[in-house]
């Protein structure tokens, strides 16, 4: 009876500390299942049973409540880095810097908003607890726990973690309640807005196409494919000739000669240049159903050695005539140019004769099983590089203490590095979507549990001795204006994708609650997308800014 007492009762107990996690958790997650008025709050539920409970009496040791807390941020903030981290870079070319900017513009007024409320509301309170509303209203630990130092820097002992806990709460529900808002005023179809999304992918994405040509061009007959491609200067794969009635996928050796007509895979902008080089495009012709001994097969890569090969270094020249026409990868298409690496997971669309095709299989593994294996080592190295880049400090002249990334920033900028780079130096980055999505779930959800626990008791007693309805008042103002504005300005004028919005709101005020909303709207990654393009800045920008304005109103505080 006394081991199961410390279990319920014991708060240095490190059993007792799993129980409480357990518990709210379970039951918080339950909660999130069900929705009021077509709206679920999902993971935010395990905040507000933890606060409450908090209040009720439930208390953790918090050393523990410390550990998970951090372990629980740097999960989920590192495993989003690791989804969006083979489209990061595209994305951000297609659009990042518009949504940059909107992020820059919902800082702004953040920033605008806080400064206006304290002297318009802020009777009674410092400049100080402001600032604690404020890191609440945009859900900001790092930014708070760097604006507490820079106090302890410049000789204050106050406490802004009340201004924080009355402000976070509402700053999620006001943030989900925006989003709701939006949809509803602008009359957002989700399954419309996926297939928009899709549309925009393929648009901006270099998919390939397909088109005949025919060899018309003296000067290429009794030219090897291999030295056309050379003199052409632009990627194409040829995956069928028909030359004198035989229909042959040619290798880089193959000669073509006048009259030979060509299926040719490329981009969709060099389809001129390259079909006027051989001599003419045809029309009514489709080589892929004339009779042949070829086939089309997608094959995948599952061997390890693999991972981070080069197109050229398959040597398909050796394969008895198979292509690869296409390479899919995350549900976007490439072209195979030589100097293409391949990952673990990728999709070979290949053209060929079936032995052919079946040797190039066995060379990249296409053993799907293999696939479920989880390549734990990339995610310790990521984790470790993480947690490096998030301590540097950056020193910033005039500032009362240098800046860090933190553990929000620095394993979430190591997540995209190394599933972006990690195929160069043959590190396996590959994950399944459900294995990534547990442990992001399981992250937020020791997060939000750990911060709910810990603030339940300062958060009612703001309530009760009046200061705390203020505070969320106050908060609720800086979280829902620049939202409210950037959701309106991307909608209205830049008619972005409503999940582009909400993963901008969300990284926007660095509100990971707000993105495990939005991806129960759908099973796209847009949302993660735009905000893993919007985060590490505003997360920088979030940390920096608080301590400059204890520099400016510092006679306030």
């Amino acid at each position: 009876m006394s081991s199961l007492a410390a279990l319920l009762t014991d708060p240095s107990s490190f059993s007792h500390g799993i129980f409480a996690f357990s518990l709210v958790i379970a039951l918080g997650l339950a909660l999130g299942r069900v929705k009021i008025f077509g709206v679920s709050l999902d993971t935010s539920w395990v905040l507000f049973l933890g606060l409450f409970a908090s209040f009720l009496g439930l208390r953790v040791d918090p050393g523990l409540l410390s550990f998970f807390k951090d372990f629980g941020l740097i999960l989920f903030v590192f495993f989003v880095g690791l989804q969006v981290g083979p489209s990061f870079f595209a994305s951000f070319r297609n659009g990042g810097w518009g949504l940059n900017g909107l992020m820059l513009l919902g800082i702004a007024l953040s920033i605008a908003v806080t400064i206006a409320a304290y002297f318009l509301f802020g009777a009674g309170l410092s400049f100080a607890d402001i600032l604690g509303v404020h890191y609440g209203a945009v859900t900001n630990t790092p930014g708070l726990g760097a604006t507490q130092e820079a106090l302890q820097a410049m000789g204050k002992s106050i406490d802004i973690t009340v201004g924080y806990a009355c402000a976070y709460p509402v700053a999620i529900l006001g943030t989900i309640l925006t989003l709701v808002f939006l949809r509803r005023f602008f009359r957002v179809d989700i399954a419309e807005e996926d297939r928009k999304w899709e549309e925009e992918q393929r648009r901006h994405s270099p998919a390939p196409i397909f088109y005949h040509v025919e060899a018309t061009n003296e000067a290429l007959d009794g030219k090897t494919m291999a030295a056309i491609s050379e003199i052409i200067g632009r990627p194409f794969i040829c995956s069928r000739v028909l030359h004198e009635g035989a229909v042959t996928s040619p290798t880089a050796d193959f000669l073509v000669h006048l009259g030979d007509t060509m299926r040719i895979v490329s981009n969709k902008a060099d389809r001129l240049a390259i079909a006027s080089f051989f001599g003419k495009e045809v029309e009514g012709v489709d080589l892929s159903s004339a009779h042949s001994p070829l086939v089309t097969d997608t094959i995948r890569v599952t061997r390890r050695k693999m991972n981070g090969v080069r197109v050229e270094q398959l040597h398909l020249s050796h394969m008895d005539g198979v292509n690869i026409t296409r390479v899919i990868r995350s549900g976007v298409q490439f072209l195979p140019y030589p100097s293409l690496r391949l990952q673990m997971g990728d999709r070979l669309v290949c053209v060929g004769p079936q032995n052919s095709i079946a040797r190039l299989a066995n060379e990249v593994g296409n053993q799907l099983k293999s696939l479920d294996r989880p390549n734990v080592l990339a995610i310790f190295l990521g984790l470790l590089a993480g947690v490096t880049l998030g301590a540097i400090p950056i020193a910033i002249p005039g500032m009362p203490a240098p800046v860090k990334l933190g553990l929000a920033g620095g394993p979430l900028i190591a997540g995209i590095l190394i599933a972006h780079f990690g195929p160069r130096i043959h590190l396996v980055t590959y994950m399944t979507n459900s294995a990534n999505l547990m442990l992001r779930t399981l992250g937020i959800s020791f997060f939000l549990a750990a911060v709910g626990l810990g603030a339940g008791v300062p958060f009612f007693n703001a309530f009760v001795d009046g200061t705390g309805p203020k505070y969320a008042a106050l908060g609720l103002l800086v979280t829902v204006i620049p939202m409210m504005t950037i959701g309106i300005v991307g909608r209205k004028l830049m008619h972005l994708n409503f999940h582009t919005i909400a993963g901008l709101m969300a990284g926007t005020s660095t509100n990971i609650v707000t993105l495990a909303y939005a991806g129960t709207l759908s099973e796209k990654s847009t949302a993660v997308v735009a905000y893993s393009n919007v985060f590490p800045i505003a997360m920088f920008l979030r940390i920096l800014t608080g301590q400059i304005l204890l520099v400016i109103f510092w006679q306030f505080v």
